[in-house]
This record gives C-alpha cells, structure tokens and sequence, in this order.
C-alpha cells in the first residue's frame, strides 16, 4: 500500500512553526511539553489538510511528534481502538 503525501505541502506545520511539532534535543518540562502540544494541535485545527495528515500519520504509524491535532499517545490509542 502506497500512501500519498502531496498534501504536506500545504500542511501549516510546515516552516516557522515546525519546532512545535516535536520535542526539543534537550529536556522539557512537563508544562513546556504541554504547552507546546497545545500551540501545535491549535494550528492543526485551521489546518487544510488536517484529515489527509491524521490518516497518513495512523496509517504508518508515526511514533513521533504532533500530526493530524494528534500526539503520539492520541495516535496509540486509535490503532489500539481499531485492533478491538
């Protein structure tokens, strides 16, 4: 099965914003983790292509960072939901 990713390049995560995304190289705090989570899963929300990047990030099952509104635990619990 091939997914297609022609949607990324009108993925609002894509340049200034990409840093919220994914975690840091160094250490953050709960709270930083949070609210970095909560700034990225806002732009996923007016994002045009937010449905297309949620079912490629389940799809192959993306083990890092914010795709589709989703962290990596939201992501785990659909896989785990739809294997039920």
């Amino acid at each position: 099965m091939r997914l297609s990713d022609e949607w990324q390049a009108q993925a609002l995560c894509r340049g200034n914003h990409a840093h919220l995304f994914f975690p840091p190289s160094t250490f953050e705090r709960k709270d930083e983790r949070e609210r970095r989570e909560m700034r990225a899963k806002a732009i996923c929300n007016v994002c045009p292509v937010m449905g297309d990047c949620k079912m490629y990030a389940t799809a192959i099952r993306e083990p890092f960072g914010i795709w589709g509104g989703m962290t990596e635990a939201d992501r785990k619990q659909v896989v785990v939901a739809a294997a039920r």
